[in-house]
């Protein structure tokens, strides 16, 4: 370590004070080694350096031009060195913003069908928090839209006089927003942080005259953004959709069929299983009574039965560019009959989905996803808004695998990382293997990657100097592991680094994949505690399939994906 240190003092017991250095990072041994290899007397030129881009990098197609930007952000640290770069300006290169894991492009092909590729997908996008209580805002979809989601849904309810439409989750204590400021903040922030189109999924209970009114808010906010098309025999490309907004939803059921019983009592069964030993959250649930005559409110979408889109509105008819499939006949009889001239949405929970992998409809899921939209969502008890594993929808080419975006946990963090992908524009093409007929084999290791976790550095500028612990500097270790089908699956964990704001770990783990296309990498940083849970420090999760080989800067996300300014990794990438 470098001998440029500084001191912290930390208070212990309240009497005395413990003094510790403050490293400052300094390059490896592997990195030192590199740097003697690639320049000579102590100098690295333009041209060594982009042989070092080439040869170590990987990046063949790296220009001279590149390699002089790389020189020229750089300078600062090497003015009174002008022949090149020195070791050290070399490290804060590799540890910089122009050496990231995965590009910052749009760089897949965007000219497929739009049944072609996984959609950022969000569920219930107006809530702000559990699916019971919580209020429903504009908020977080501005936020989820600013993350890249791209596709947005909203519930769609009569307001208590039946005279206007507002957004919330029916049958709950969650308080409504009006459709009409969903609509223009979808509109406002839809293509700031992506230009390909936006899906709304509405979740339709509306009477006929309160649909037209819907059809005149939506044709009057979105104007020429709004995308509109009758029945379709392919969908068209993400690339053709640039800034188009596009409505996709199925008519209501309540006013048609209003009173079925046999939709009561599944409601009933689920109301009574899912919280029988909790009356609280029973009583809260419902508003009242005539609610559950409806349909079931815990899982929208689970119980409903698709109806004619001939009895919506006519004007509300031509705003669906997206259409709903009619649940006729059973699934298997859906995804076995494919009809080859039209091309529609269908709508699943997790757990039918389970149950119909589990029966072995895994391959005619695939082939129905090669040109319809497949959309999984949440399962009603899910009342926390949590989330469940969507390498289960990916792995069978579900386009619209649908997460709640409220709070964190493990599974919205690899949602986030596969979107990374493509340069986090929303859209990711599928892989190869789900376009043809049958799932891909995942008995046979097709590569091996390596990951050398060299070292850590940034959070004593990110974190108060006591966040993790009162009286000393953290102790930190670092989790990597693979997410992606089962076979892949894999975690590791580098030793833990007593007493520093800048732990050197220089530990390397193997990871054989046999789907690499549906891998994702995930990193988490953490603060070891033996009397407690350890504290977080730091996580990211990266598509494998994007991974750029080399020695590369990793910045660090906190809990709920938002990116840290200075905590970063320098980790190395070699694919056999």
């Amino acid at each position: 370590m470098s001998s440029n240190q500084s001191n912290q003092a930390f208070k212990c017991c309240f009497i005395f004070k413990r003094i510790f250095k403050l490293r400052v990072s300094e390059p490896p041994e592997d990195i030192k080694q590199l740097f003697q290899d690639y320049s000579e007397g102590g100098n690295m030129t333009v041209e060594d350096l982009l042989r070092f881009m080439k040869e170590v990098q990987e990046e063949e197609n790296a220009t001279t031009e590149e390699a002089q930007n790389i020189f020229n952000s750089l300078k600062h640290l090497f003015i009174f060195h002008r022949r090149g770069f020195h070791l050290d300006a070399f490290f804060r290169y590799l540890l910089g913003d122009l050496n990231l894991p995965i590009s910052s492009n749009v760089h897949h092909d965007m000219t497929a069908p739009l049944a072609h590729y996984f959609l950022f997908t969000g569920h219930n996008s107006y809530l702000t928090g559990n699916q019971l209580s919580s209020d429903s805002s504009v908020v977080p979809i501005i936020h989820a839209l600013h993350r890249g989601v791209r596709v947005i849904e909203l519930d769609l309810w009569p307001n208590t006089k039946k005279n206007d439409v507002k957004v919330c989750h029916g049958g709950t204590l969650t308080s409504p927003v009006d459709l009409i400021k969903c609509l223009r903040a979808i509109k406002d922030n839809a293509f700031v942080a992506s230009e390909f189109p936006v899906v709304i999924t509405f979740e339709d209970h509306l009477t006929p005259n309160l649909q037209e009114k819907v059809a005149q808010m939506v044709t009057k906010v979105f104007g020429d953004m709004l995308h509109q098309s009758g029945h379709l025999d392919e969908f068209p490309s993400p690339e053709s959709l640039k800034k188009k907004v596009l409505i996709s939803t199925k008519p209501p059921e309540e006013y048609l069929k209003a009173g079925d019983s046999k939709e009561k009592g599944k409601l009933q069964k689920l109301k009574s299983s899912s919280n029988k030993d909790d009356p609280k959250i029973e009583k809260s649930y419902y508003r009242n009574e005539s609610d559950i005559t409806d349909k079931d409110q815990l899982d929208d979408e689970e119980y409903m039965e698709e109806v004619d889109e001939d009895k919506a509105a006519p004007e509300y008819r031509k705003l669906i560019a997206i259409h709903a499939m009619k649940l006729k006949g059973g699934l298997e009889k859906i995804l076995r009959n494919i009809d080859p001239y039209k091309v529609s949405r269908l709508s699943m929970s997790e757990q039918q989905l389970e149950n119909a992998v589990d029966n072995n409809l895994g391959a005619d899921i695939v082939k129905f996803t090669q040109r319809n939209l497949l959309r999984v969502y949440p399962k009603g008890t899910r009342i926390t808004s949590s989330n469940y594993n969507p390498f289960v929808g990916w792995g069978h080419g579900a386009q619209m695998v649908a997460f709640n975006m409220q709070g964190t946990g493990k599974h919205l963090r690899i949602m986030q990382g596969m979107f990374r992908a493509n340069g986090g524009c929303g859209y990711v093409k599928k892989p190869d293997f789900l376009l043809r007929r049958h799932l891909m084999d995942q008995s046979e290791v097709k590569i091996t990657l390596k990951v050398k976790i060299y070292l850590g550095e940034g959070w004593h500028y990110d974190f108060h100097r006591t966040h993790f612990d009162r009286f000393s500097p953290p102790d930190f270790f670092a989790k990597v592991a693979i997410a992606g089908v089962k076979a892949d699956t894999k975690k590791e964990i580098t030793n833990t680094i007593s007493d520093q704001w800048v732990p050197e770990w220089n530990e390397e783990f193997e990871f054989p994949l046999c789907v690499p296309e549906l891998a994702l990498l995930r990193i988490e940083v953490f603060d070891y505690d033996d009397s407690r849970t350890h504290d977080f420090a730091g996580q990211t999760c990266l598509p494998v399939s994007e991974l750029r080989s080399g020695i590369r800067a990793v910045p660090l996300h906190d809990q709920e994906g938002d990116q840290y300014k200075y905590t970063r990794l320098l980790v190395r990438f070699q694919f056999e």
